[in-house]
């Protein structure tokens, strides 16, 4: 299970699980808009992740990011980890 703090949404919070195979498995998001996040969560689960990233990327609801956006950049952030695990190691000391 990840976890990933949002900036500047209503949504404070994204916690989601990818597989293997880089498939998101699972996401839920914490506060903002209910059925949008319901709605953006069901076409998500089951998608590659870099599927996710580009068609996420750049969504703007407000202040230059939307949830959408968010979950891309947290998806990115999960892939540098991933490809990085040294460094994620060495920033959690």
């Amino acid at each position: 299970m990840e976890s990933y703090r949002t900036q500047k949404t209503c949504c404070r919070q994204i916690i989601y699980e990818v597989d293997e195979n880089d498939v998101l498995t699972s996401v839920k998001f914490i506060n903002g808009c209910s059925g949008n996040l319901q709605g953006i969560a069901k076409l998500a689960v089951g998608q590659n992740i870099d599927y996710l990233i580009e068609k996420l990327s750049g969504i703007i609801c407000r202040e230059r990011t939307s949830c959408p956006d968010q979950l891309a950049k947290a998806l990115l952030d999960y892939k540098e980890r991933k490809a990085h695990p040294e460094e994620s190691r060495k920033n959690d000391r």
